[in-house]
């Protein structure tokens, strides 16, 4: 029944892990100090995702820019993911309105590399996913979802599930492009929500799509209409 080393026929085992893989917890609270101390100094912002993929002069990368001049003259920052494409157009309309730029860079082996918009103490770069979307959605007073590939995809539904769920507090989630975003909705709605019941009705109200750049600000600026500054603040405690 058994080998000599104790183990049983046929069951799967792991490979030898590295005695240096006990110290990677050192290198995740790193990521997180420095994440912390640096956007602990930024105001109240907005992160814009999409595609590193856009090429400047695209629609949406100039839409991008738009939206972005625009939330800066409403007194927001920009948050993005730090890359090229849209990253790149919002971070760009940050820096042409004098507003706060930032980047928060992931290191991959292929396509990503911080744009030159970024202010230079607001670029954070991040070795972990799971820690860079902390900072996201800590510290984003609303989302803009460009049009983007699984990445942009994953940062929109997981921001979603965290709504939906309370985990952090409500804010705006806006899907930009409905050429782009209508046939995944019309999707959730028949399939997910009228077929399989997987989800609420009022869950289609967290993910609003919308065109113009001036009713994404405001939609925005509603949102937080008599507000103050009391709802400006850090989405979550940990």
């Amino acid at each position: 029944m058994f080998e000599n080393d104790g183990i049983p026929k046929g069951k799967r085992q792991w490979k030898t892990i590295k005695g240096e893989n006990s110290w990677t917890m050192f290198k995740v609270l790193s990521e997180f100090v420095d994440g912390f101390e640096t956007m602990n100094m930024v105001r109240p912002s907005i992160t814009i995702f999409g595609s590193a993929r856009t090429k400047v002069g695209h629609k949406y990368y100039e839409l991008g820019k738009l939206i972005a001049n625009r939330l800066v003259e409403e007194g927001f920052g920009i948050i993005t993911g730090g890359g090229p494409g849209i990253m790149e157009a919002a971070n760009k309309g940050a820096f042409e309105k004098g507003g706060a730029s930032i980047g928060l860079n992931i290191d991959l082996p292929f396509e990503q590399e911080a744009n030159k918009y970024i202010d230079n103490d607001k670029l954070i770069d991040f070795k972990y996913f799971f820690v860079r979307k902390v900072m996201f959605v800590k510290y984003s007073q609303a989302f803009v979802v460009m049009p983007g590939g699984f990445g942009t995809l994953d940062e929109m539904f997981e921001t979603l599930t965290l709504i939906q769920t309370k985990k952090i507090s409500r804010v705006p989630v806006i899907l930009v492009g409905s050429e782009f975003w209508n046939g995944l909705k019309e999707w959730i709605t028949n399939v997910m929500l009228g077929q399989e019941k997987n989800i609420s009705a009022s869950d289609l109200d967290l993910m609003p799509i919308i065109d113009d750049p001036e009713e994404v600000v405001k939609y925005i600026s509603d949102f937080y209409s008599g507000e103050g500054e009391k709802k400006l603040k850090p989405n979550y405690e940990l």
